[in-house]
């Protein structure tokens, strides 16, 4: 861990890239949360690479064409439908 730890220029740098304003105490809280997850992140440096198996073969199974709802029966349970569609809450 010969790297410098996080200082509180960074962390205020990342804060102003995210558009999130921090207090003083914050930037504190912060600096020492982001040197504990490059820390972490060190340690998954040690992992050893594992080579890839070359015989694996797909295990996933054949897909499978099955008839779907009518949009009659889709939209029966429906609290509020309109020309065919649901409608929802207007997202503002």
């Amino acid at each position: 861990m010969s790297e410098p730890r996080v200082e509180p220029d960074d962390v205020r740098h990342v804060a102003q890239l995210a558009r999130v304003s921090l207090a003083g105490e914050d930037v504190e809280a912060f600096t020492e949360q982001f040197a504990d997850i490059l820390d972490h992140f060190e340690t998954l440096d040690e992992v050893p690479d594992v080579d890839a198996d070359a015989d694996l073969v797909n295990v996933l199974r054949t897909d499978e064409v099955h008839e779907g709802l009518s949009q009659e029966e889709a939209l029966r349970n429906a609290a509020e439908t309109e020309d065919g569609y649901f409608v929802g809450p207007n997202v503002s």
